[in-house]
């Protein structure tokens, strides 16, 4: 049986911890993440993505853990040298599709964490 979201309890600091000890390993080299908790809502995560290319894309994104194995990825903002710009163009659309495929084999290689906390 599919365990209901609204059961899911996750130790939102320890998913934090091991997502930001995981991500930066899935990322390529030029990329740089930080994972911190949502404050408002305990079974998110608030990722930020620096892209140290010429470009200097920061990608700010909000991570929902919809059941223990799921997780939801809303981008919230893009920015180059710290001015927002169109997230629409092919060229950030193709990076936030690999930022996001990232983000879902890091969930992936957690699954334990989630899986055994949503057990409980």
């Amino acid at each position: 049986m599919k365990p209901d979201k609204d059961q899911l309890t996750l130790d939102q600091q320890k998913l934090t911890e091991e997502w930001n000890n995981t991500l930066p390993t899935i990322l390529g080299s030029s990329d740089k993440a930080t994972v911190q908790a949502d404050a408002a809502d305990p079974r998110s995560l608030r990722v930020a993505i620096a892209n140290s290319g010429r470009t200097q894309y920061s990608f700010d994104f909000k991570v929902t853990y919809t059941d223990s194995r799921e997780i939801d990825t809303q981008l919230v903002d893009v920015e180059a040298d710290g001015i927002h710009v169109d997230e629409h163009t092919e060229i950030i659309q193709n990076m936030i599709h690999d930022y996001v495929r990232h983000m879902r084999e890091c969930a992936q290689n957690l699954q334990q964490i989630t899986h055994y906390s949503s057990s409980n």
